[in-house]
């Protein structure tokens, strides 16, 4: 359960957005043994630095704001509705280079 929400409900991502000055935003949307969903929120200039996951894959989905996806040895535009897999061990990262705020879904599996 997610603050209050009882799953299977729809639900607008983005409405459970959490913005911070000092860091990345976080919201868990759902999480068991098998599945982590929950949002990344970026203030502009905010920067989730190049990471990798050992025995987890993820799905990025941008539901609102610009930014770039950070892979090793580049960088790839995102705007809503863009989607980015990074499968277990694949670096990745993002940054909010933009002027608006950055909100982007992650799905993780099986959970971290």
């Amino acid at each position: 359960m997610m603050g209050g929400v009882r799953h299977p409900t729809p639900l607008r991502p983005e409405a459970y957005a959490v913005f911070r000055t000092d860091k990345m935003g976080k919201a868990t949307l759902f999480e068991s043994p098998r599945l982590l969903v929950g949002l990344n929120c970026f203030e502009p200039g905010q920067e989730h630095g190049l990471h990798a996951h050992a025995g987890t894959d993820k799905v990025y989905h941008v539901l609102a704001g610009r930014g770039v996806f950070l892979l090793e040895g580049r960088e790839e535009p995102m705007e809503p509705g863009v989607m980015l897999v990074a499968p277990d061990g694949a670096a990745h990262g993002i940054r909010n280079d933009g002027r608006e705020r950055l909100v982007v879904l992650a799905i993780l599996a099986p959970a971290p």
